[in-house]
């Protein structure tokens, strides 16, 4: 899910930078060193799951796992998707730099505030809502990254409205994927490292 560079307009390129700023800004200001592990092991999660894709178009269809990231270390989802994506742009031109920005918007965003909406399943006592809360995680994160991607395309001209739809119903069938990798992810780590999940359990650490 990677827009490569010399797609988008100034405007969506500049808006999406401002905003993937400030989402890093919260992500640094949150990271505190005892987190630093957690946030490197997501970002090689993230870094790993993204390089095999399928073209589609100036973009691309592949597995992220952004809403297991968000799951798992919340507001610095941002800083470990942006140093992620850097490396995959500078090692295997996937993307660019000049659409890091957008890029890292599309991906941190929507694992953020899945994370975010969905705590209150995960926390549950309930070992079912937990796993509901796990999957619509996954699920509805790279759902949201495939809408965000798609406004900035719709967004650079009216050339890019057939790929947009292409992007949204192209990422359906891997969001069921995500949802179901993203549960046995988080049932996994409750068997063998349940502190990774600390954030599952607790706003405060979560966000």
């Amino acid at each position: 899910m990677h827009i490569s560079e010399g797609v988008l307009v100034t405007p969506v390129l500049a808006g999406g930078a401002v905003l993937a700023a400030a989402g890093l800004a919260v992500g640094l200001r949150r990271l505190r060193p005892e987190q630093t592990v957690p946030s490197a092991m997501v970002a090689a999660v993230f870094f790993l799951a993204s390089l095999v894709h399928v073209p589609l178009g100036p973009s691309n269809v592949h597995l992220t796992l952004n809403g297991l990231v968000g799951l798992i270390v919340g507001w610095r989802a941002f800083p470990a998707i942006f140093v992620a994506l850097s490396l995959q742009a500078v090692l295997f031109h996937f993307g660019g730099l000049t659409t890091l920005g957008v890029n890292t918007l599309i991906m941190a965003a929507p694992a953020v505030l899945c994370a975010l909406l969905f705590q209150a399943l995960r926390i549950s006592p309930h070992p079912r809502l937990v796993d509901l809360g796990a999957f619509l995680t996954g699920f509805c994160a790279l759902g949201l990254s495939g809408l965000i991607m798609a406004a900035c395309l719709a967004l650079s001209g009216e050339a890019f409205l057939p790929l947009a739809w292409l992007v949204v119903f192209g990422h359906l069938p891997l969001m069921l994927v995500e949802g179901l990798i993203s549960l046995a992810a988080v049932r996994f780590l409750h068997k063998v490292k349940p502190e990774v999940l600390a954030c599952v359990r607790s706003s405060g650490t979560c966000t």
